[in-house]
């Protein structure tokens, strides 16, 4: 697997003061903020997300550390890892918010999530802020 980019996502109940303190002190933009989960950017292509515990989220670690690979093609990734053993802890799947992908996990039990980003649905497109 070649990523076109990596990024961690921190899974915390303190989304709102993450998103203040990165915004006050280190300069981030703000890309995506729907409540539950942010993107911050820091220019060159380096970025860091926050999500909200999520009990649905079979694939989310209820703290912790998941790393977002973004991939030109999910669904070859998806096949490539299946057909090597790996069977993945969220569903290979469409999601409103821009991206189709799914979830594996490592030895240590790090979440992650490999996508290919679409275009979000309506009810989405209000929180992207660039």
């Amino acid at each position: 697997m070649r990523p076109s980019s990596l990024s961690p996502c921190i899974i915390t109940s303190k989304v709102d003061e993450s998103r203040d303190f990165y915004l006050k002190h280190f300069a981030a933009k703000l890309s995506f903020d729907c409540g539950w989960y942010i993107n911050l950017e820091f220019g060159n292509g380096s970025s860091l997300q926050f999500m909200a515990p999520q009990a649905e989220q079979v694939a989310c670690n209820p703290t912790g550390l998941t790393y977002n690979f973004c991939v030109n093609d999910v669904d070859a990734e998806h096949q490539q890892l299946v057909s090597s053993g790996l069977v993945p802890v969220m569903p290979l799947e469409d999601h409103p918010w821009g991206d189709r992908g799914f979830a594996v996990q490592d030895p240590s039990g790090i979440v992650l999530y490999i996508y290919s980003e679409r275009e979000p649905s309506p009810e989405f497109k209000p929180f992207y802020k660039t």
